[in-house]
């Protein structure tokens, strides 16, 4: 039976009666003095939030007399106004997070709380407290002390009527438990944790290293009627000042390492940790002070979007990005945010398009600016993560692009970081590029990729050992495995060119000092040719009769590589040939080798975990993926394959380039 048109449009009007539709949020920013934010929820909660990342600032501050609180990244935090607005921007599922990066730190929370939940600035203080002792104790800080900081000062906890003063140090529940019940580490094996060891990075071992460094941490600061506190201080300056952790530990706690590991136990066994009270220096900034102001729909939608782009959320920060250019085309901001989205998509064109468009609507802009010249390096970078060079065009484009940002915010590091690289790929202006980096570690001292960076520099300025000071504690102690290899890989490369410059020395004095006996010009003065030199073997048998100096000094180099080439171990085998093609793919790396009339085939799951190592300049610069220029005498070490089936020769260990004329000896 039909159904009567008016019956169905009483259905519909009932229909949009109960389903109201839904208001649409409104979003409000707050600045104070060291932080952005914006939300939507109520302003005053807003506020709340400012002051409680401001008050734990100053907290810091008590501990760090001398601390260098000025950001030079900018931090925005968003408060959401519950969790299900939260849940879409909140990948870890936490109670709110810390996210930092080259260009701005985000902080993200929600205002809604329920009875027994994870309080969310335990978690924010935690990790923003890393980035304060990255800045301004040590880059180099041993996983202990940082980690141990970090729980320390994530209790912060503002007294509840009075906001002038706040308590910290109160224990942490779930390490009181963990150390009543697991068994605690040795002390020396607790301070030699670093960050390869398994107690800092398998979850079964991870508990009682962060209990026993937060217990530690505790326990000198406060422990022992703060009988402690002077030699933690005296630590963290010294380590601040560049002594090593271990060195530093020596000079102030060695005498007392087996009477602080009694004490600790004592202290742990005895279950009673005391907390300190302590007004707020000076003045906090009030809520009363701070900046607020209403912000558009499109503005709020460009924030959440350059946010999930931060957190790696590709799909959201496109829904977002896309809405907020629909709104505002000409938002510089919303535009720079796209453009940098566009370039983690490897769609270059198009990113290189929004940029420009941000330069064009904001041309004070310093971060597109910054994005554009950034974009331009990440195009010419390899699959795998390798930038050998880039064309001129862009090379100019790149420091035109960063001189700009730098005229317009002096402050930010990254762009004197990138310029300063663009001269290392292009072997140009180096010592611009030295000054440049170390502006860049002036304004962000704990950045252990600057460091690599500047030892890189110092690497082709032919400045050894600056580059070995600066290269030595990232091996050791760099936070980021890569940041890690990479110094390692450095360090080999200066130790390894050292030991070849003081042997080729050696072999060339060697040599002029027999040329002096032999003689020196003809008696006219002229140029002769170089004095055939002789040397009796234990036979009695002139062995280099006829040998020009050049030969003499040709030999002399073969000697030297052929002492310095990484020795095959068990199961490995060593060929001298040429480097054809590169063979890059997402399983890794294929290296075409001619040696003889035979053509191998070797691989290797990335360059990072090969012995790589160039004694001519023939090789030219960085490995590249492709067919080369021109083919490369290389000697390869690499441990055959044993199955016949399989598509390559052997899995590569090494690879040294060496002079066309170069002969191996087995």
């Amino acid at each position: 039976m039909k159904r009567p048109a008016s019956i169905l449009i009483l259905t519909l009007c009932l229909l949009f009666a109960v389903h109201p539709a839904a208001a649409k949020d409104t979003w409000t920013s707050v600045r104070s003095q060291n932080f952005f934010l914006i939300g939507n929820t109520s302003e005053k909660e807003i506020r709340q939030v400012a002051t409680r990342l401001e008050q734990f600032r100053d907290a810091f501050g008590r501990l760090f007399k001398r601390a260098r609180l000025s950001d030079s990244v900018p931090t925005t935090v968003v408060v959401f106004k519950n969790m299900s607005a939260y849940k879409p921007f909140n990948p870890r599922g936490s109670a709110g997070y810390f996210q930092s990066g080259e260009d701005v730190n985000y902080i993200t929370l929600t205002a809604e709380r329920h009875a027994g939940e994870e309080n969310p600035f335990g978690i924010i203080f935690h990790e923003y407290m890393h980035l304060l002792v990255k800045n301004n104790v040590s880059p180099n800080a041993p996983p202990w002390l940082n980690e141990g900081l970090a729980e320390f000062y994530s209790t912060l906890e503002v007294k509840g009527g009075d906001k002038s003063g706040a308590d910290i140090g109160k224990p942490i529940s779930h390490h009181v438990y963990y150390l009543r019940e697991q068994k605690q580490l040795p002390l020396r094996t607790l301070l030699a944790v670093d960050h390869s060891s398994p107690h800092y990075n398998e979850k079964s071992k991870r508990g009682v290293f962060y209990a026993q460094s937060w217990a530690l941490v505790h326990y000198l600061m406060l422990g022992k009627e703060r009988q402690r506190a002077p030699q933690l201080s005296r630590y963290l300056n010294l380590i601040a000042n560049g002594t090593s952790p271990a060195e530093g530990f020596k000079q102030v706690f060695e005498a007392d390492t087996d009477a602080i590991e009694k004490e600790l136990r004592g202290y742990i066994r005895r279950d009673s940790y005391p907390y300190v009270s302590f007004p707020f220096e000076g003045r906090v900034e009030s809520t009363a002070e701070m900046q607020s102001a209403a912000i558009t729909e499109a503005a709020a939608l460009g924030y959440l979007g350059d946010l999930a782009l931060h957190t790696r959320l590709l799909d959201q920060a496109e829904a977002h990005l896309q809405k907020a250019v629909a709104f505002d085309p000409q938002s510089a901001t919303v535009q720079a945010s796209l453009g940098m989205l566009r370039m983690r998509q490897q769609r270059f064109a198009e990113a290189k398009e929004h940029l420009r468009q941000a330069v064009a609507a904001d041309a004070r802009n310093h971060l597109a600016l910054y994005y554009y010249a950034f974009t331009l390096s990440r195009e010419a970078m390899t699959e795998l993560g390798f930038v050998s060079s880039y064309t001129a065009e862009a090379a100019a484009a790149m420091r035109s692009a960063l001189r700009k940002a730098i005229e317009l915010k002096p402050d930010f590091p990254e762009s004197y970081r990138l310029l300063a690289f663009v001269s290392l790929v292009t072997g140009e202006q180096l010592d611009d590029a030295a000054m440049l980096i170390k502006r860049a570690l002036t304004l962000a001292p704990g950045n252990q990729e600057y460091a690599l960076v500047l030892a890189q520099i110092h690497l082709r300025q032919e400045k050894f050992d600056d580059a070995r000071r600066l290269v030595e504690p990232l091996a050791r102690n760099a936070d980021d495995p890569q940041t890690r290899a990479g110094a390692q890989s450095l360090l080999n490369a200066v130790s390894n060119i050292q030991e070849q410059a003081a042997r080729f020395k050696a072999m060339r004095d060697a040599a002029a000092t027999a040329e002096s006996v032999d003689g020196g010009q003809s008696s006219n003065g002229s140029d002769r040719q170089a004095p055939r030199l002789r040397r009796l073997d234990e036979g009695g048998v002139p062995t280099n009769i006829g040998k020009t100096e050049e030969e003499l000094v040709a030999e002399a180099l073969s000697q030297a590589i052929q002492e310095a080439l990484r020795k095959p171990e068990m199961g490995e085998t060593r060929v001298r040939g040429l480097l054809t093609r590169i063979e890059c793919g997402p399983k890794g790396i294929t290296f075409h080798v001619k040696t003889g009339d035979r053509l191998l085939k070797l691989n290797s799951p990335d360059f990072n975990s090969l012995h790589l190592m160039a004694y001519t300049q023939e090789a030219g610069g960085e490995l590249t993926c492709g067919p080369r220029k021109t083919e490369s005498a290389a000697v390869f070490t690499y441990r055959p394959s044993k199955d016949a089936r399989a598509k390559a020769d052997g899995e590569m260990v090494a690879l040294e380039f060496v002079p066309a004329s170069f002969v191996l000896k087995q």
